[in-house]
């Protein structure tokens, strides 16, 4: 480990003075240079949470559902028949800005490394991607990066890409936001813990060689700032192979349905360093490692670079001795590398040797409990507004069918399909609803249930109100995962944040997990997992607060998934009595240039009611579709149905609004849907609203060829190719696809 300034090493590996002291006194000593490196990843950000574990703890964790809540790889919860759903969304932003194929990729490789350490085989991706000004060289290379770096690794392993979301900020322009979640499925007898446990038992490696690839890559990117000169910090970024992952995948499952393990862990970010130390804290136990029994691909590599190289497709796991054999036998038949590196000991202290030779000697809880925690200091922007704009302060409202228009093609609301049609969305053959609909529907295997899942999140009315920011992400997830017609069971979260200790960062995260906390609670639905991601920063400063939220659903019957496409005659009608505004909204991004103001508040429990009709208007066949209003409005939401069943719709909406404009394409921040019913059905959907206490509304019907939505005296007219077109001509144009 060779010094590169002047100033002392543990400065060098963003280890602050006190800290430093903090060491010496746990360890009654001054740490080795090998010690001080596993310090200074394991009291990363990234791995040690210093600065947000305490806020986390607001989120509430537990539910009927929940088999597992969050301190493992990935949460899970019952879907009934004896199978579980793991699922959890990390992320892998600052990789992605320094090398966007590799990070994005191994980004969907860490994730699905995560759920199959539970036992659950990967079933399904859902990505969240965000990136700067679409015009600018810079976000279409890393776009362009992203995008073929998820394709390339879901496709190859074989899992089943099914929704996500795309959205460009100036304020990602240096900072892009690649957010991976992952689903799988398993027995719940099968549920598997990272744990060491057993005096003697067995610590074995198996899966990849390490190399100096990815070398303090996702814990040291993603617990300091990221400029745009971040070139020589390109061999931090992880290289990963697909097509060892999927062997890695099998080898696991099968040794889980085999029990052989006591315990089984991936190496993610932090590497040995991070795994080895968690499955011992877990125990408690001691763990003794010989870094010279590790796999190399470079054979003159140091300690410290072995325990915390960050190199792909690696899983370790706690074997007892009599089933070594069957483990090493799996291993040969999926041609995967299987080495015993160490043995569970007596005591609590991490014992790493090479041969002989005791190169670091560490308490657990020094590495795990001892973290520094750090408290925030919150404190309210002036910025911030109290009150949402005067409507009498806006320019003069452009010709609607011009505007509807304008929205359809802007890329925050044009069609995601140039994207995800890079993905493999049917592999698996349990595929019922495909990306580009509110939430993806996945078929359990062997079951006419099915799970619906939705992942979104919004920076930009974060940034305007932190707290009805984060209430707005857990009920626009939830929502959606509604509206193709699933129970909402639980959430998991990546919260995607500046860096905490300046500027606005501190309340924003503390705003935004209370409002977010308070969504959880009122809709029932219990955080899982989750994953922080601050210090997303650069020289133009922080991103936009932008907490992302994954939500998954359960569906009775597959045959009764909805999606935004409404039949030939179906009555359209509204649901919900939320105002919209303009606030935050695309309408006011897009077309009139600026991001001012106050989103509104959302009404959690006329949410929860709405959600509650949606699930038992879907399950008795009483809706054939149903899409929220979301960017653009009910104007483009109503555009969207009409794109996706191919059919015009004529709605003529009641006055939610001061001006006609912006009940069109003001946005409410929940609490509004369109559903379509069939004419014969209206009565009982009808009673069926006014039972579950939501107000609905008959506002037009779907039929013809023209796109034509009115409010007082405005009427937006599109016919549906037209319409189509302008949807599907943007994101093509801006990555390159025919």
């Amino acid at each position: 480990m060779n010094p590169v300034s002047d100033s002392p090493l543990h400065r060098q590996l963003g280890l602050r003075d006190d800290e430093y002291q903090q060491i010496i006194v746990l360890l009654g000593r001054d740490p080795n240079h090998f010690e001080l490196a596993v310090f200074s990843l394991l009291w990363s950000e990234h791995c040690g949470y210093k600065h947000s574990r305490a806020v986390l703890r607001r989120f509430p964790t537990s539910g009927p559902a929940v088999l597992q809540g969050p301190g493992e790889n990935a949460g899970v919860v019952d879907v009934g028949d004896g199978l579980g759903l793991a699922f959890k969304v990390e992320s892998h932003n600052h990789p992605s800005a320094v090398e966007p194929f590799q990070g994005a990729a191994t980004g969907v490789g860490g994730i699905l490394r995560d759920i199959f350490a539970m036992g659950a085989r990967p079933i399904a991706i859902l990505d969240s991607l965000r990136f700067g000004d679409p015009a600018t060289e810079r976000t279409r290379r890393l776009l362009d990066g992203a995008v073929r770096g998820i394709g390339h690794y879901g496709n190859c392993v074989g899992v089943a890409n099914i929704g996500g979301e795309v959205r460009f900020d100036p304020g990602y322009e240096q900072s892009c936001l690649v957010n991976a979640m992952g689903i799988g499925v398993l027995r719940a007898a099968d549920l598997k813990s990272a744990t060491a446990a057993g005096i003697g038992n067995l610590v074995v490696l198996f899966g990849a060689r390490t190399g100096r690839d990815g070398i303090g890559g996702a814990s040291v990117l993603a617990s300091q700032d990221i400029d745009a000169g971040g070139a020589e910090k390109r061999p931090t970024v992880q290289i990963g192979d697909p097509y060892m992952g999927k062997r890695l995948i099998e080898t696991s499952l099968e040794l889980v349905r085999a029990d052989v393990l006591v315990g089984l862990q991936d190496l993610g970010a932090a590497g040995l360093a991070s795994s080895a130390s968690e499955m011992a804290s877990r125990g408690p136990v001691g763990v003794r490692l010989d870094l010279a029994k590790v796999p190399l691909r470079e054979a003159d590599m140091e300690p410290f670079e072995i325990m915390i190289s960050e190199s792909q497709e690696r899983m370790l796991a706690c074997v007892e001795p009599h089933r070594l054999a069957e483990v090493e036998a799996l291993c040969a038949r999926w041609e995967l590398e299987c080495a015993v590196i160490g043995e569970v000991v007596e005591g609590d202290h991490l014992i790493c040797t090479l041969g002989d030779v005791v190169v670091g000697d560490i308490p657990v809880a020094a590495l795990v409990d001892d973290c520094p925690r750090y408290a925030l200091d919150p404190r309210r922007p002036d910025r911030l507004a109290a009150e949402p704009l005067a409507l009498t302060a806006l320019p003069a409202a452009g010709d609607p069918s011009a505007t509807l228009r304008s929205l359809l093609g802007a890329p925050n609301i044009a069609s995601k399909a140039a994207v995800f049609e890079q993905y493999d969305q049917l592999v698996g053959g349990g595929t019922v609803i495909r990306p580009g609909a509110d939430a993806g529907v996945l078929r359990l295997p062997g079951s006419q249930r099915a799970i619906a899942a939705a992942l979104d999140g919004s920076g930009r009315r974060t940034w305007l109100d932190p707290r009805r920011g984060g209430r707005q992400a857990v009920a626009e997830a939830a929502r959606n995962v509604a509206c193709a017609g699933g129970r909402p069971l639980a959430i998991t979260n990546c919260l995607n944040f500046g860096n905490p200790e300046r500027g606005e960062t501190p309340y924003m995260l503390v705003e935004a997990v209370e409002g977010m906390a308070e969504a959880c609670e009122a809709l029932h639905a219990p955080v899982v997992s989750g994953n922080v991601s601050l210090y997303n920063e650069h020289a133009g400063g922080p991103i936009p607060p932008t907490p992302v939220v994954g939500c998954v659903g359960l569906i009775e019957d597959a045959a009764r998934a909805r999606g935004a496409a409404p039949g030939d005659g179906d009555t359209l009608v509204l649901l919900g009595d939320a105002a919209p505004a303009i606030d935050g909204s695309e309408y006011q991004a897009h077309v009139f240039g600026v991001v001012a103001g106050r989103i509104p508040d959302i009404d959690l429990v006329g949410e929860a009611h709405l959600i509650d009709l949606l699930v038992a208007s879907a399950a008795t066949g009483l809706t054939t579709a149903a899409h929220d209003a979301a960017e653009g409005g009910l104007a483009v939401a109503a555009a969207e149905m009409a794109i996706a069943g191919r059919i015009g719709v004529t709605l003529d909406l009641p006055v939610l609004a001061e001006r006609d404009d912006v009940t069109l394409f003001g946005e409410p921040g929940g609490g509004l849907v369109l559903v379509a019913v069939r004419p014969g059905d209206l009565a009982a959907f009808a009673a069926l609203a006014q039972q579950h206490g939501v107000l609905a509304r008959p506002v037009g019907q779907a039929a013809g060829t023209v796109i034509t939505i009115s409010s007082g005296t405005s009427t937006a007219t599109l016919t549906v190719a037209e319409a189509s077109a302008t949807y599907a001509a943007t994101l093509p144009a801006m990555i390159g696809v025919a």
